[in-house]
């Protein structure tokens, strides 16, 4: 499976942004499936998830309520809807793909078998 991320930019506080990450190389539509990002300096963080159904969803807490993960199965895409954007949300987001057969999300990015290769969020104050 291969990833591929776009969407990120530079956005205002309090703008939004939308990330896509079509994946290619095989269905995924087994796999779970994850966003992480990571700010300078700091370690790669979960941000959301979603199983292979689309009816289990996580967003971590400093996001929750701002970022909304979905997929499209017949697409191969899963998507990252980020609102009310904030400066500490800069970092360089990552989709990822957890095709081991539980068909679920993990908040743990070891569990995860393919990755993209980041794409860059900067929000100014």
């Amino acid at each position: 499976v291969q990833l591929q991320a776009s969407g990120g930019g530079l956005v205002q506080a309090g703008g939004s942004l939308r990330l896509s990450c079509p994946a290619s190389g095989r269905p995924f539509s087994s796999c779970g499936l994850g966003w992480f990002r990571q700010a300078p300096g700091k370690e790669r963080e979960f941000v959301a998830g979603i199983s292979w159904s689309s009816y289990n969803k996580a967003a971590a807490d400093s996001v929750k309520g701002r970022f909304t993960i979905s997929r499209d199965n017949a697409k191969n895409t899963v998507y990252l809807q980020m609102n009310s954007l904030k400066p500490e949300d800069t970092a360089v987001y990552y989709c990822a793909a957890r095709c081991d057969g539980s068909g679920d999300y993990s908040y743990k990015d070891l569990d995860y078998q393919y990755w993209g290769q980041g794409t860059l969020v900067t929000v100014s104050s």
